[in-house]
């Protein structure tokens, strides 16, 4: 056959398939807007897990709601942040199962458009998640005692965590047969590090092995760093520690991502 016939490939470059990942992006949006029932997650269990946890267990742990809800609801926007992200997973798995990627594969994109699309698409559900705690958390007592660049700061923080851990949630996405499994296993995943940390108690409550582990754990060093940010405190360490855990895992779980997506639509 001549070269006419079988056409190289053509090349995408990382600016042209990023383009391609907003444009995705922006139609999941579209579906959020369209189906805003989608944000039940991030608008119910936030305000549920808040107001439970202060007036069940804040005398208990900090004696007092006031003081508890000034502790609890900076970290609460960090679990708050990786339930929203195993949406993602989910989302995409539900394209999978419909056959949505083989028109995907049809279209001239790049690869990696379909699952950067669905990633950035949730930055939407992040803001959501962080701004509906904020908002109940302030009506319960919560004062904010740094300064508007800290709690925009925070807000960010969250939104890159967010896009960062959410390639857990896509990996699992790839891999397993039903959205309902993704659900299942990031759940799994994300409750034990969460109530495993200090968002809830600190760690010198916790037996050793726990409290070692709690200690350096990427939701306590989340938890702390937005405890710095909105109440005041020590960011710098924290932060760091929480951005090498990010990185750690986009560098690890992209790949991987990207690698189970190829096998799973050819």
């Amino acid at each position: 056959m001549t070269a006419a016939v079988l056409a190289p490939p053509r090349h995408i470059s990382p600016a042209k398939a990023l383009q391609h990942g907003f444009s995705l992006a922006w139609r999941g949006v579209l579906k959020i807007r369209k189906n805003p029932e989608q944000l039940i997650d991030v608008t119910i269990q936030p305000i549920l897990f808040l107001v439970m946890f202060v007036y069940l267990f804040g005398g208990a742990v900090a004696g007092s709601t006031g003081a508890y809800l000034q502790n609890l609801a900076p970290g609460l926007l960090v679990q708050n942040t990786l339930m929203a992200s195993l949406s993602a997973g989910v989302a995409l798995n539900t394209d999978v199962s419909k056959g949505v990627f083989d028109r995907f594969r049809s279209m001239p994109i790049a690869r990696s458009a379909p699952l950067v699309g669905a990633v950035l698409a949730d930055v939407v559900r992040y803001l959501v998640a962080v701004a509906v705690l904020l908002i109940m958390a302030t009506i319960m007592g919560f004062r904010i005692h740094t300064n508007p660049a800290a709690a925009l700061g925070a807000a960010a923080l969250m939104v890159v965590a967010g896009l960062c851990f959410c390639w857990i949630a896509v990996f699992i996405g790839m891999l397993v047969e039903n959205p309902g499994s993704v659900q299942g296993i990031m759940i799994a995943v994300i409750f034990p590090l969460t109530f495993g940390s200090n968002v809830f108690v600190p760690s010198q409550t916790m037996p050793g092995w726990l409290h070692a582990w709690s200690d350096v754990s990427p939701v306590s060093l989340l938890a702390d760093a937005m405890r710095g940010l909105l109440v005041g405190g020590e960011v710098g360490g924290p932060l760091l520690g929480a951005l090498a855990w990010m990185a750690g895992v986009v560098l690890v779980f992209f790949p991987l991502a990207m690698r189970a997506y190829r096998r799973r639509v050819g």
